[in-house]
């Protein structure tokens, strides 16, 4: 009789674990696994969020063709986050070209015209194949889509503060460690890419896991 009370609550303690395994699973917590979808920085990153939000950053360029094709699911995904949820993006500087992008990028910030002029950088690139190496089709696309005087772009775009950005963000990417893009960061912590992630879709799903790992965490 004692043998088979044993054997009932041994087996009902392994379908208990397998259960639990099962909603863990369902739960998305052993979906991901860091090494093989997602790695840890060594040494984690400064955010630029209040205490107790959630930094999420892209690191992009808007020369980048990939990162042309993820910006609207990035921003989807964007529209479905809680207030707890930060996206700050970081221009990648690869190469002298990307480098100006990286200064339209923080002079369109700095004008105050970034979401404005955001998708149009991307546009103007991809899709009409404008010549970003001359400052005065910037300064003009400014102008036509956010209504920036060319004088006053062109001014910011070649400002101290614009450039020390620039720097910053070229820092920020060396500690990332990033070699592509684009790739996401959640608080300073975790690096995702594509490739690990298999998609742009799967991408955005790690980040919802880490997003929900560090607000556990905190």
């Amino acid at each position: 009789m004692k043998l088979m009370q044993r054997t009932t609550a041994l087996i009902a303690a392994i379908s208990f674990f397998a259960f639990s395994q099962v909603a863990v699973a369902a739960s998305g917590v052993m979906r991901f696994v860091e090494g093989e979808h997602y790695n840890a920085l060594a040494m984690p990153v400064a955010t630029d969020v209040a205490p107790g939000a959630v930094e999420v950053v892209e690191v992009f360029s808007y020369l980048c063709i990939h990162c042309y094709s993820f910006d609207p699911l990035l921003n989807r995904w964007q529209q479905r986050q809680t207030e707890d949820v930060q996206l700050n993006r970081v221009p990648a500087v690869f190469s002298p070209d990307w480098e100006i992008m990286a200064q339209a990028f923080y002079t369109a910030e700095a004008l105050g015209v970034g979401e404005k002029l955001h998708v149009p950088y991307f546009n103007a690139i991809h899709a009409d194949r404008a010549n970003i190496r001359d400052q005065s089709v910037l300064a003009e696309l400014a102008n036509r889509t956010a209504g920036v005087e060319t004088d006053q772009y062109t001014q910011v775009f070649n400002a101290f503060s614009v450039k020390g950005k620039v720097m910053q963000a070229k820092a920020k990417t060396r500690a990332y460690g990033i070699t592509g893009v684009p790739t996401m960061i959640v608080n300073g912590k975790y690096v995702i890419d594509a490739g690990a992630a298999g998609s742009f879709e799967g991408m955005l799903e790690i980040v919802d896991f880490l997003v929900d790992k560090e607000r556990a965490a905190q």
